[in-house]
């Protein structure tokens, strides 16, 4: 499968950073932004910087898609706020057999499409209101996808990566390994992105909702880094209960997590990262609560799993969010 020619729908961190990287392979980038990066974007290009170095790259930049043309791949990147958006205004990149990865955090839209067991049918219609993105963008062509790189735009067009780690992680969402996810993934890696086909891409998007399940609503309700977090004993074992009441919850619909909870901590203490959520409340975004927080606790009352404090801490992260009009 060629893909030559990759758009980027979102650039801000995730999307900045995947969008620089792939651009080193030598494919022909463009992303879809607004605002001050993508005056920064066209003036400048992006810039990346990593603990192995720094990346820059030229890319075309626009707030419409339809000047970007049709593309052989597209990755969303957006907040999931946002999505409707994208629903809206995704088609001037779509072929008939354009693949679309949505790398996104929390329960995906798609998360109901093709279960099977007591669980077939699942509907979640809070995380695609109207049915835009299944009517706009379908089923057929999507992927899902979960990225591991704590990133933050420091500036218009720059953004640091402040893990070891740049992943994005691929798979269909009914199982299968495909020709065409293993090419996107062939192509992360031509970029120095540790590309990964998954044959079990639900239990990697829980798996990933779990680390943010554990420092998400803590860092809100603090305002603080991960490290501060860890640095306080009654907040490391709330991360500690809220990891295990998550990790429940995936076992009983199914999916197999493989957060091992204490070397997670260990990791964290030197991570003076702020989750993307804190960011997005600090920078008066609308916050991704549906999909990372209220998604988790109706699918933990649909598999008959207690949550009390999944319960406590989403309940006072919704009620700031509010109250900050980032929610509802």
């Amino acid at each position: 499968m060629n893909l030559r020619r990759v758009c980027v729908y979102g650039a801000g961190a995730i999307g900045g950073n995947l969008a620089a990287m792939i651009a080193s392979s030598g494919a022909e980038v463009s992303v879809v932004v607004r605002g001050a990066n993508l005056a920064a974007i066209r003036k400048n290009g992006l810039r990346v910087e990593t603990a192995q170095g720094t990346v820059t790259a030229k890319v075309a930049a626009s707030d419409d898609p339809a000047e970007l043309g049709v593309q052989d791949l597209v990755i969303v990147t957006t907040k999931t706020p946002a999505l409707p958006d994208v629903a809206h205004g995704i088609a001037p990149l779509l072929g008939p057999e354009t693949p679309v990865v949505f790398a996104i955090n929390g329960i995906p839209w798609w998360y109901g499409d093709g279960l099977t067991g007591p669980y077939v049918g699942l509907s979640l219609p809070q995380l695609d209101q109207g049915g835009v993105l299944h009517d706009r963008v379908g089923t057929a062509r999507t992927l899902g996808g979960v990225v591991y790189a704590a990133s933050s735009v420091i500036e218009p067009g720059v953004v640091r990566v402040s893990s070891k780690h740049n992943r994005l992680i691929v798979g269909e969402i009914d199982h299968r390994v495909t020709p065409r996810a293993e090419a996107i993934v062939a192509l992360l890696k031509a970029g120095g992105v540790e590309g990964v086909v998954s044959a079990d891409i639900r239990s990697d998007v829980w798996t990933k909702l779990i680390i943010n399940l554990g420092n998400g609503p803590a860092s809100v309700l603090s305002g603080s880094a991960i490290s501060l977090l860890i640095a306080q004993p009654a907040i490391e074992n709330s991360i500690r209960a809220v990891c295990a009441e998550a990790m429940q919850v995936a076992e009983k619909l199914g999916h197999t997590s493989s957060v091992d909870v204490e070397a997670y901590i260990a990791n964290s203490r030197n991570l003076a990262h702020k989750p993307s959520i804190l960011q997005d409340l600090e920078l008066g975004r609308r916050m991704e609560v549906a999909t990372l927080y209220e998604a988790t606790l109706t699918l933990a009352r649909l598999a008959g799993v207690e949550t009390p404090v999944l319960d406590l801490l989403i309940s006072l992260v919704v009620l700031r969010a509010k109250s900050a009009g980032l929610y509802g």
